[in-house]
């Protein structure tokens, strides 16, 4: 009972939102600067630094897809979350 009335706590989201490309890169960029934060206090936390740098791949990757699909969305996308463009190989 207790758990069910954390739930309800948290807000919700709209439903349809949740898959798309530039939420999932939201929420990516929002654990990536949590971790950042946290492993400027705690420099030899390891395991948090595996974990962001699969968070990192991750994001750059649905970025690269968005890039390459929806180029306006894109830009849109990086403007709004301070993120630098992508470097081109």
């Amino acid at each position: 009972m207790v758990k069910n009335a954390f739930i309800s706590v948290i807000p919700q989201e709209n439903e349809e939102n949740r898959g798309s490309v530039e939420f999932q890169v939201f929420r990516f960029t929002n654990k990536i600067r949590r971790l950042t934060s946290h492993l400027e206090l705690h420099k030899k936390d390891f395991s948090s630094q595996r974990g962001l740098r699969i968070i990192l791949g991750k994001r750059q990757r649905l970025l690269g897809y968005l890039a390459k699909k929806k180029r306006i969305r894109y830009k849109k996308l990086i403007g709004e979350l301070n993120i630098r463009e992508q470097k081109t190989r």
